[in-house]
């Protein structure tokens, strides 16, 4: 299941999120997470597509989200943000078969092929 995110008056829903470990050592007993994650990605489709940037970017920044994906599986691209002073300042945006190091993850290298379907 994708995760709920009560930030908020806010209700999202991003494809993924993650935390660190030190932030949330253990999960919640809700169904629901309150506190912001450090990372979310957003999985864009031609229905989401606007969504997920217009709507749902802007408060993911104001949550305090220090890092955002937003991966395009058509175009083959994978554009990645961190969060400045509640502004996405766009860290790269890659595509193809790369193997970029991305923030929040930048201690391993992400094979792109494999988000990509065949």
């Amino acid at each position: 299941d994708e995760p709920e995110l009560h930030l908020g008056a806010d209700v999202l829903v991003p494809d993924l999120a993650g935390w660190r470990r030190e932030r949330m050592p253990k999960l919640p007993e809700t169904a629901w997470f309150e506190l912001a994650p450090d990372w979310v990605c957003e999985v864009l489709s031609p229905a989401t597509a606007r969504t997920d940037r217009v709507l749902k970017l802007p408060r993911y920044a104001a949550a305090g989200v220090a890092h955002c994906w937003l991966v395009d599986p058509d175009a083959r691209t994978l554009e990645a943000y961190a969060n400045s002073d509640g502004r996405w300042l766009l860290l790269g945006a890659w595509g193809g078969d790369g193997q970029p190091r991305v923030a929040p993850f930048e201690a391993i290298e992400l094979p792109l092929a494999g988000l990509w379907a065949e």
